[in-house]
């Protein structure tokens, strides 16, 4: 993909000797603070910027409330930050309608083509660049792969985040009619749903997987 970013930082915009970025997700700070925070600031080190040295990142969390993204958005932009990071379609799109001329990198699962998000992958054009993993095609090949371990199921239920609508109307066009094809049945739920009818001792299990020798045996 063309990058807007080399393109922005060449212009001069920012001079200063530390320069300031954002990082905008959907999701809380703690749910985030694993393995992608990790890889984001290794980035940057890899990249040759340092937190705290040569580069301040101002992070915006939404906690899983998506419509606080916009307003989140707008203050990375009034806080004049050199690029935004944005690691899905709710947080990109609140990023885009912020700014046309911040550049934008995102990573996401979708086809950002389909979406709106970019006018071409070779050539994205506008002020948004990223990596798109394709996930979302490989749905019909997840399906594939667990019939080639239980070839017998007839029915398979799909996990999906209510909160991130668009990923999951996209997971579901691309499991439906694989399982059709293959002859099986899907049905769409959600973790919550799928806990509430686990019975309740699958339930305790999941919820304690080490549960001690001497706890009591419910009568």
């Amino acid at each position: 993909m063309e990058d807007p970013i080399i393109r922005h930082e060449a212009a001069g915009v920012h001079h200063h000797s530390r320069r300031r970025g954002g990082c905008l997700a959907g999701r809380g700070a703690c749910a985030a603070g694993g393995d992608r925070l990790h890889a984001f600031r290794q980035g940057l080190k890899d990249a040759g910027f340092t937190e705290g040295e040569n580069v301040t990142i101002e992070y915006r969390w939404a906690d899983d409330q998506i419509d606080r993204l916009p307003a989140l958005a707008a203050d990375l932009v009034q806080r004049r930050v050199a690029v935004i990071a944005a690691g899905a379609i709710p947080s990109v799109r609140a990023a885009k309608a912020a700014t046309t001329t911040i550049p934008i990198a995102f990573v996401l699962a979708e086809d950002p083509v389909k979406l709106g998000i970019v006018a071409s992958l070779a050539r994205p054009g506008g002020n948004l660049t990223g990596i798109n993993f394709l996930s979302i095609e490989l749905a019909a090949k997840r399906l594939e792969l667990l019939r080639e371990l239980v070839p017998g199921a007839a029915r398979v239920a799909v996990l999906v985040n209510p909160a991130n609508i668009t990923t999951a109307e996209s997971t579901l066009r691309g499991m439906e009619p694989a399982a059709r094809v293959m002859g099986c049945k899907s049905k769409s739920s959600t973790p919550a749903a799928a806990a509430r009818s686990m019975p309740r001792s699958r339930r305790l299990r999941a919820s304690d997987p080490t549960p001690s020798s001497s706890a009591p045996t419910p009568s």
